[in-house]
């Protein structure tokens, strides 16, 4: 039996540093289940749900006090494994939104989405510049989960926001076979 936890750790991008950190979960046993990991803004971020033998976490956030110590912040959560199994019978959707970047797009898709009681699952955003012009152009990609009670009036919502925060946003069912859950390319 093992017990899952999520750690996360935030701080300097070095090469070695996701080495030292998979090593310290090693060290107990452990495994890295699943993790997303980025360079932003010149600081390293990463997150992982970790799987360790039980009783092995006891003291699993004091293994990284030498990572502490050189300027990394480091947390280590217990996970809820019960929490995984509350969206059970929702439905899996993709969401991509592209356009020119500016303020407050991550905020109305999301703020869309808790109204309606979406859960969002993973999402991605990046800004760049345009090849030609070098104008911020903004891309996310979400999966979404919605309750089976929800009725279609939110994917209105979404193309409002398309329209009127001129993005193009695309969304699509995820068919039965492919959740996409846990899927990177989503």
């Amino acid at each position: 039996m093992s017990q899952n936890y999520v750690l996360t750790l935030t701080g300097p991008d070095r090469i070695g540093i996701v080495e030292e950190v998979t090593r310290l979960v090693l060290a107990r046993g452990g495994n890295v289940e699943t993790s997303r990991m980025a360079r932003l803004g010149g600081e390293f971020a990463v997150l992982m749900l970790v799987a360790l033998p039980e009783g092995r976490g006891e003291g699993l956030e004091g293994d990284f006090e030498g990572l502490a110590a050189k300027g990394y912040k480091v947390t280590v959560t217990a996970a809820d494994g019960e929490a995984s199994q509350s969206h059970v019978g929702w439905s899996p959707y993709r969401i991509a939104v592209d356009g020119a970047d500016h303020e407050g797009i991550i905020h109305e898709v999301a703020r869309l989405l808790a109204g309606h009681g979406i859960s969002i699952e993973e999402m991605d955003s990046e800004s760049a510049p345009a090849p030609t012009s070098g104008s911020p152009l903004f891309a996310m990609r979400a999966l979404v989960l919605v309750p089976p009670d929800v009725d279609d009036a939110w994917t209105a919502g979404i193309e409002e926001i398309g329209w009127r925060m001129n993005l193009e946003i695309e969304v699509e069912a995820v068919p039965d076979d492919d959740s996409g859950l846990g899927d990177p390319e989503y």
